[in-house]
């Protein structure tokens, strides 16, 4: 270890003395304060980007995220039923990722607003964001509908294209525009000529 140079007579001593000790009154050093500008800059930046701009998601719309995911792939492996498709339905990951899959696959007959013949009378498929429900309109019932389609209707199979995970996934979208306990009311299907 080496030494330590005793103080030379440039260093000044502060005028004060605290329990005897007294101190040198020397600039800090660069590397300190360049640390220190560094920092201030950090600062400034990483407030204004979550709290001026608001760009950045708060703590709580982390934890809200990271819960809906985690929610999700419970739910990605839970059996298929009523509860289960209602629980989908409420999260968002699946209602958005089932959006993606229904705007792909079943928009052309349904049309993008799920609203089908209630909206444009040239569409094929039925309205799905009303009461009224041909098939059944519990959510496992618009599952094995989406699994099975209705091939007298022009509504193919999908399992085999699609598979449970998005079937799933469309059937908690479709659901998402109703409420658990809404009236279903089954209709009978128009009389094919």
């Amino acid at each position: 270890m080496k030494p330590v140079p005793p103080p030379s007579e440039e260093d000044a001593l502060r005028p004060h003395s605290f329990d005897g000790i007294r101190e040198y009154d020397k600039r800090l050093p660069n590397w300190w304060l360049f640390t220190l500008y560094i920092s201030i800059v950090f600062w400034v930046g990483y407030w204004s980007y979550f709290e001026w701009f608001g760009a950045g998601q708060t703590g709580g719309q982390v934890v809200s995220t990271a819960m809906a995911r985690i929610e999700a792939d419970r739910l990605a492996s839970a059996p298929v039923d009523d509860a289960s498709l209602w629980l989908m339905s409420q999260n968002p990951n699946f209602v958005t990722a089932g959006k993606v899959v229904f705007d792909s696959n079943c928009s052309a007959c349904h049309l993008v607003s799920l609203r089908g013949k209630g909206e444009s009378p040239a569409a094929i498929g039925p309205d799905l964001t009303d009461t009224g429900w041909v098939h059944g309109g519990r959510p496992t019932e618009v599952y094995d509908l989406i699994s099975k389609g209705v091939l007298t209707k022009g509504m193919p199979t999908w399992a085999p294209v699609l598979g449970a995970k998005k079937m799933g996934e469309v059937t908690a979208y479709i659901m998402s525009r109703h409420k658990e306990g809404d009236p279903i009311v089954r209709e009978t299907p128009p009389a094919t000529p």
